[in-house]
């Protein structure tokens, strides 16, 4: 660094412009992308990183992307270790990186001109200074596999889809068709893929740019020095957020409804134990991985931890690595929190990462019990259709909202996203203008938040009518289980599915697949929140 002293306004300007970077890369990604998930939902994360694949920014996209993300950029180094100017390497393997098949991520390395000598740097083939790197993660809507939508009931992850290891996309700026080919010849909407590869190869270019201009427009060795003190600075903050709960070990116990084969639930366990400024979290207890799809691999465990202690810093503090520091995460291999290959995980990063915040607030809630709220709905309610219209394929999916659960202070808010979702909904007109599809009734489903002194948020009822034949499968939850309350509240109302043919309403499986018929007509109603309270406490009006 220059010889000027620290600067914290200076801190606190870098801390902007890093997430700028990130930020920019998102609209670019949202505005060039083909797929309503991604234009409309925003169904993406981007994020910034240095030369040792440590996380700087990530902007405020998807909260299950936020632990996941550097095990990606991981997985590229260490695969592709002599990266390239232009170079670009895409995967989606939940085993080496990834999360689900359907969230392809894209790691671009950045250069710097030389002559360099930034201490983050490495020198690599006389083409300049790996200075970091940025990263792109989008949800697509089909990457093949046994159901339109890749988000089948599947007990392998060879059913959900296509496999992208760590792989070369780009090399020296020019895209390998090989490979592009070979995944368009694998889904079922490939101009809408290639479309949203496109756009995400684009967001990392910009990235690129705004992060090389900002290294230009000051010195490798100052961007790096606020690198790093920023990483410092959020754990600072992180072990201050410890060391304000009182010392001892505190539990929860939670379950998913069943994985979608079996009719058993599935318990999750926390035990999280605070010494001084440091947490261990063990998730020792919880369930083997299952027959299901509900697995989640290890990198959506390390994100809802990322998550939650995250939210109750409760100050402006980047998305860094520097969070994770202070926190050592003990999740079993081949549990239902760290399954191995090749264990089916669909529902693992959607549904189980809910979970897995329950039980962690949960646990949290005997330690600061003043800042943590009632169970949310629990679950991101998913929803794919497929089928043929025009003579081409489309797959349309969708998370839907539901309540949150009831503040202390507070009633939940209703019809919201909540913890690892950040997504938006698709609006009607999107969904007709690009689907066979109806949107007939969209509202908020009344009374089923959860009774207290604050009640839980209240779900959403959203009606959709095929237009054409289609295939729908569902992977909810919280339609046996209920959202829980905390200190005398009462439960949410669990959620319902229910198909609508002529006269009659069919009562769904929370996950399934099933056919639809011309004039079908989806139901899905979501959970509400947790109360928070006993209701006699409840003021009067």
């Amino acid at each position: 660094m220059p010889n000027a002293a620290f600067d914290p306004i200076r801190l606190e300007v870098f801390k902007h412009r890093f997430s700028a970077v990130a930020e920019e890369m998102g609209a670019v990604l949202r505005k060039a992308s083909f797929s309503p998930n991604i234009k409309e939902r925003r169904d993406y994360s981007c994020a910034l990183f240095d030369a040792q694949g440590r996380m700087i920014a990530q902007a405020a996209h998807i909260p299950v992307h936020l632990g996941s993300m550097p095990l990606s950029v991981a997985a590229a180094i260490r695969d592709f270790p002599n990266l390239q100017p232009g170079d670009a390497i895409a995967l989606n393997d939940p085993f080496r990186g990834g999360t689900h098949l359907p969230d392809i991520t894209l790691v671009t390395p950045v250069f710097i001109p030389q002559p360099n000598h930034s201490p983050g740097g490495r020198v690599v083939g006389g083409e300049g200074t790996l200075f970091g790197f940025v990263a792109s993660r989008a949800h697509h809507a089909d990457v093949g596999g046994m159901t339109p939508g890749s988000m089948p009931i599947a007990r392998e992850i060879y059913q959900e889809g296509l496999i992208i290891p760590p792989v070369k996309l780009v090399t020296a700026g020019e895209v390998n068709h090989a490979i592009w080919d070979l995944i368009l010849a694998n889904v079922r909407t490939p101009q809408e893929r290639a479309g949203d590869l496109r756009a995400q190869i684009g967001a990392n270019q910009r990235g690129a740019a705004r992060l090389t201009e900002l290294v230009s427009e000051h010195s490798s060795e100052e961007v790096q020095f606020y690198m790093d003190a920023l990483l410092a600075y959020t754990e600072r903050m992180t072990r201050r957020l410890i060391e304000d709960l009182p010392d001892g070990e505190y539990s929860f116990r939670d379950e998913l409804d069943n994985d979608g084969v079996g009719d058993d639930p599935v318990p999750i366990v926390v035990t999280i134990d605070i010494r001084g400024d440091q947490a261990r979290v063990d998730f020792t207890g919880s369930a083997p991985q299952q027959k299901g799809s509900i697995n989640a691999v290890y990198a959506i465990t390390l994100s809802a931890v990322y998550y939650v202690f995250r939210c109750l810093i409760g100050l402006d503090v980047p998305n860094n690595a520097g969070c994770l520091i202070p926190i050592e995460v003990v999740a079993p291999q081949g549990s239902v929190v760290n399954a191995q290959h090749p264990a089916a995980v669909a529902g693992g990063n959607v549904e189980t990462s809910q979970r897995i915040v329950d039980v962690l607030l949960g646990a949290l809630a005997k330690a600061a019990p003043h800042n943590v709220p009632a169970a949310s709905q629990g679950t991101m309610n998913n929803v794919t259709i497929g089928g043929m219209q025009g003579g081409e394929g489309f797959a349309y999916y969708e998370t839907i909202g539901g309540g949150m659960g009831a503040l202390p202070d507070r009633d939940g808010p209703s019809a919201v996203h909540s913890h690892m979702t950040n997504t938006l909904n698709t609006p009607a007109e999107a969904m007709e203008y690009a689907y066979p599809l109806r949107v007939l009734r969209y509202e908020v489903r009344r009374g089923s938040g959860g009774a207290g002194q604050f009640r839980g948020g209240d779900g959403i009822r959203r009606d959709v009518q095929a237009l054409t034949e289609a295939q729908v499968t569902l992977l909810t939850e919280r339609r046996v289980q209920s959202p829980y309350g905390l200190n005398g509240g009462q439960p949410g109302g669990c959620g319902e599915n229910i198909l609508i043919r002529g006269d009659q309403e069919i009562p769904l499986p929370g996950k399934g697949t099933i056919d639809l018929n011309p004039g079908d007509i989806l139901s899905i109603r979501t959970p509400g929140g947790g109360g928070y309270g006993s209701q006699q406490e409840k003021s009067p009006e």
